[in-house]
């Protein structure tokens, strides 16, 4: 074989091999994408770029490849701060988280059985409306498989009192009760660092059903239920921010 069959053939492989993240903009305005690769896995165009109102754009990861996505909204030129989802003075956050209040698109590709696993958290409270979606894509027709994971509704205007997030801008995200609160049991942690001891529907108020209530395939806080994961084998993702 010669080296330019060979190099032609890695090529090959590596066009195969490699998934693809589509990420669309449907908001009111620009959206600035925030990528964190897990440990161990890069973090895909250095963490994050500008994505104007209405455009897209594809970022290819390994087929391996772990991470997390999410949108930072208010973002100033000036200073490249954002009022939401924020991860330091940068456009490309480089390894930093956004922080919360901010939903999240999470996805880890080529887990358990080969399959890729996939949801949408509002761990960290919500700051605009968040989908992931694989195209095309072969799994078993169950309701959690190769299906849209979302939460495609505003939840800022009716977030409860205690854990909206004013700026000058008004309500810009809605707090998880552990961020408002940051205390063991609604932070799940302490003694309250397990699933039986850590369930909302015993907390002084249920916060997270009122994000469950209205994002039933979401997660909505640490030890929320199983059935928010999604799974699916493809090689491309549609990400969209808004409706």
């Amino acid at each position: 074989m010669t080296m330019f069959q060979i190099v032609g053939l890695l090529v090959l492989f590596a066009a195969v091999s490699a998934v693809d993240f589509q990420f669309t903009n449907k908001e009111g305005g620009a959206v600035w994408v925030g990528i964190q690769g897990n440990p161990g896995h890069s973090h895909l165009s250095n963490g994050g770029f500008k994505l104007a109102q209405g455009a897209s754009k594809t970022v290819s990861a390994s087929e391996n490849w772990a991470g997390r996505f999410w949108g930072r909204t208010y973002c100033d030129d000036g200073s490249n701060h954002c009022l939401t989802g924020d991860c330091g003075n940068k456009v490309e956050c480089a390894g930093a988280g956004g922080t919360p209040p901010v939903s999240l698109a999470e996805i880890t590709l080529k887990g358990s059985g080969g399959l890729d696993f996939y949801d949408i958290s509002l761990v960290d409270g919500f700051n605009i409306p968040i989908s992931i979606e694989p195209s095309g894509g072969q799994g078993d027709g169950s309701q959690y498989s190769c299906k849209k994971s979302a939460c495609g509704k505003y939840l800022n205007d009716e977030c409860p009192e205690q854990l909206k997030l004013n700026t000058d801008k008004g309500v810009v995200a809605c707090k998880s009760a552990c961020l408002a609160f940051n205390s063991d049991e609604y932070c799940c942690r302490g003694a309250h660092g397990t699933p039986d001891t850590c369930k909302s529907s015993s907390w002084p108020r249920d916060y997270p059903k009122y994000f469950k209530d209205r994002c039933p395939d979401a997660y909505s806080y640490a030890y929320d239920d199983h059935k928010s994961t999604f799974t699916c084998k493809a090689q491309k993702y549609i990400i969209t921010f808004g409706l």
